[in-house]
């Protein structure tokens, strides 16, 4: 097995063109656990601690751009103002120990289902971006474009992750898992919400209950068309609870999961309902109570 260590930035993109099967490696919370149980074997080893740039985020604009290297325990102290969905979910990242060195890079790079980190990224907008990058240049793919099976990713062979580019939040998120446990566990299935009151629209992100993280798109227009048809996002009044119903029946519609150790599709289908249900009800609240404040 060859390991590669490069430097620079240049050296990294350098070495995954001359290497294209090369595994890239920053935090190793997903790569060594499966190295450690032979469940993948690569024929190189890409290390990329050394190219600090991963490690750091900057906000422009409306937009913050999170380096694929930034640790999720940062990311709960830095970001839970203009991140506040995925600030959420990096809470619920296996140990502290793990959030130390877990990073979203790595997840999107892992593609599995049950990460945690997609539900928020999907809930943060369609303005989500993987800034991906090769030796060729420099590329933005929509976050909805990304996943393309279980495990598998838009990523060309011989592309990096840099960074993701996730607008800062405009109105309260929320994240919620379930998992066999309180902590350190992979999630039975996890849901992302956001209210986006500029563009009077709202976000979801289903995790492990389909093949791929996706969206709950009819839910998504369903409430949006009731919180305009009713002037909800001037007034801030009631919900309703035939609405909230009806949202988390159309998240439950939207999943496709099957049964595994961890839990049965049925279980999972009943889950995302009642998630939604409180994800709903809890931002929902919260911008209320903005509503007033400002009036």
């Amino acid at each position: 097995m060859e390991f590669l260590r490069p430097a620079t930035w240049d050296e990294a993109l350098a070495a995954k063109a001359e290497y294209p099967t090369a595994l890239p490696i920053s935090g190793g919370t997903d790569v060594m656990v499966e190295m450690n149980f032979d469940v993948h074997r690569p024929s190189a080893i890409l290390d990329l601690n050394r190219i600090g740039d991963l490690a750091t985020w900057s906000i422009d604009g409306d937009t913050v751009r999170l380096g694929a290297a930034v640790p999720y325990s940062r990311i709960i102290d830095e970001l839970s103002g203009p991140l506040p969905g995925l600030a959420l979910a990096a809470h619920t990242v296996g140990s502290p120990q793990i959030r130390n060195r877990g990073s979203v890079g790595g997840n999107l790079g892992a593609a599995s289902p049950a990460g945690d980190s997609h539900p928020a990224l999907l809930a943060a907008g369609r303005d989500v971006f993987v800034e991906a990058a090769s030796v060729r240049g420099t590329r933005l793919i929509p976050i909805d474009d990304f996943y393309t099976g279980v495990k598998r990713n838009s990523l060309e062979a011989d592309e990096l992750i840099r960074a993701v580019h996730i607008p800062v939040a405009d109105g309260p998120q929320q994240f919620s898992k379930i998992g066999t446990r309180n902590a350190m566990v992979i999630a039975v299935c996890a849901f992302g919400f956001a209210l986006h009151p500029k563009s009077r629209t709202v976000g979801t992100g289903i995790g492990s209950a389909a093949p791929t993280p996706r969206r709950a798109v009819e839910a998504e227009e369903y409430l949006r068309g009731v919180l305009a048809e009713r002037g909800l996002w001037e007034s801030g009044d009631l919900l309703g609870t035939e609405v909230i119903q009806r949202f988390g029946e159309l998240v439950r519609d939207a999943a496709s999961p099957i049964d595994d150790v961890r839990g049965t599709a049925d279980y999972r289908k009943h889950a995302l309902a009642v998630m939604a249900r409180r994800t709903l009800t809890w931002t929902w609240n919260d911008y209320s109570k903005q509503i007033r404040s400002a009036a």
